[in-house]
């Protein structure tokens, strides 16, 4: 359990750090959460625990059965494949939140794959960070 609490923390910490790396470099017109209440700093970070809930849900069940299915497919493309598959499990995430009424908001495909592969980047840093938390923090 403590496992599972941490990655939605590295989730939610690695989406926000994505969002403000999109907002430094210009382009946050391509990815940007809204939050429940936009002045409330504890709507804001309830918000991105809830997308990071969501990220690990969706890329848990539906990410890992599209990467079984589609395994001939990484293959033959040696791996360039998963760009897409993120890229698509990003823009499902944006799409539900947004039924929701909260969340992820991404301008096209292009933004989704492009917001994945840094959020994917990040998460794996601050994974790294936090792995200790997690307690799994053996050798490997």
């Amino acid at each position: 359990m403590r496992r599972f609490v941490v990655r939605v923390i590295v989730n939610a910490i690695a989406l926000w750090l994505t969002t403000l790396l999109f907002a430094a470099v210009g382009w946050s017109s391509g990815v940007r959460v809204v939050a429940y209440d936009r002045g409330d700093a504890v709507a804001s970070v309830l918000t991105f625990l809830l997308l990071g809930l969501l990220f690990g849900v969706v890329n848990g069940v539906l990410g890992t059965a599209i990467r079984i299915v589609a395994f001939p497919l990484y293959l033959l493309t040696l791996g360039l494949i998963s760009l897409v598959v993120n890229g698509l499990l990003f823009l499902l995430v944006a799409w539900l939140s947004d039924a929701i009424g909260f969340g992820l908001v991404v301008d096209g495909f292009w933004w989704g794959v492009l917001g994945a592969l840094v959020l994917g980047v990040i998460g794996w840093l601050v994974g790294l960070v936090l792995r200790p938390l997690s307690g799994d923090d053996r050798e490997r």
